[in-house]
């Protein structure tokens, strides 16, 4: 962007170039009550969340379960819910869907989702009908579910191979899991690449985004966080925690008794 503000000096804004200049359809939107982290009880579970601009929020086809009827790209729509873009399917029935928007999907392309839908981009197929080594995103963990994983912008996962009943898939985290083969996935990589290199430049993008500032531990007294006090500056004096004393860097907080740890072939460290 021109610096012609201190906070335009080292920001950069995707240019939307391949968006379409349209509304978003409304009968594919819903009210999105803003929560400020507070739960149902008025207490804060998740803090420096709150402000923010207002949303509707955008109801996404992940299921993709509109078998062997094609379906027209009609738009590619920024989403303020996700890093992703989506885009308005209109199928030959006139059902109009939102999808996540793969990388290179133009308007007017046609999509499809079947076990015999060809091996296309944006096509959704059971992970068995297509080959190793290509790259899926929106996949299912568990059949008819709908795509729970590999949905963030520019992110993409590569099938390895084919094992009887299971898939084995490669993550975007470098984890390697088996999934079941008759799991659905799209084609593709998930599009928006660049949205990891956008920089904010200024502290008023996060508030737009519903971002609250965050005070370090170190910066506070004692009374406060465990890594509070100290005379003059202090570097913490202990390992990185909460303040409520749980370690935050490093800490493992996913279950050893899980039973998905069965299909992780290996971990992602």
């Amino acid at each position: 962007m021109k610096s012609v503000t201190p906070g335009n000096r080292f920001a950069s804004r995707p240019d939307f170039a391949d968006l379409t200049e349209s509304k978003p359809e409304k009968s594919l939107t819903a009210a999105l009550r803003k929560t400020g982290g507070r739960n149902n009880h008025g207490r804060i579970t998740c803090r420096h969340r709150g402000g923010g601009h207002r949303r509707r929020y955008r109801i996404i086809d992940f299921k993709r379960d509109k078998y062997d009827v094609p379906g027209r790209v009609d738009t590619i729509e920024y989403d303020p819910n996700r890093s992703a873009y989506i885009s308005l399917i209109v199928y030959a029935d006139g059902e109009k869907r939102y999808i996540l928007a793969p990388y290179g999907l133009r308007i007017g392309d046609q999509i499809l989702t079947g076990k015999n839908a060809p091996l296309k981009l944006g096509n959704s197929l059971p992970l068995e009908s297509i080959p190793a080594g290509m790259m899926v995103h929106n996949v299912e963990l568990i059949p008819g579910k709908g795509g729970q994983m590999v949905r963030s912008a520019g992110s993409v996962a590569q099938i390895m191979a084919h094992e009887g009943e299971l898939t084995v898939l490669k993550l975007p985290s470098g984890e390697i899991r088996l999934v079941s083969k008759n799991c659905y996935a799209t084609v593709g990589q998930v599009g928006n690449r660049t949205h990891e290199r956008v920089s904010s430049g200024k502290a008023g993008r996060s508030r737009w985004l519903g971002r609250r500032p965050t005070t370090r531990g170190v910066a506070m007294n004692p009374v406060d966080h465990p890594m509070g006090g100290g005379e003059g500056k202090s570097s913490g004096g202990r390992h990185p925690c909460t303040p409520w004393g749980k370690p935050t860097k490093g800490y493992k907080t996913r279950k050893r008794n899980k039973q998905s740890n069965a299909m992780i072939v290996k971990r992602r460290k």
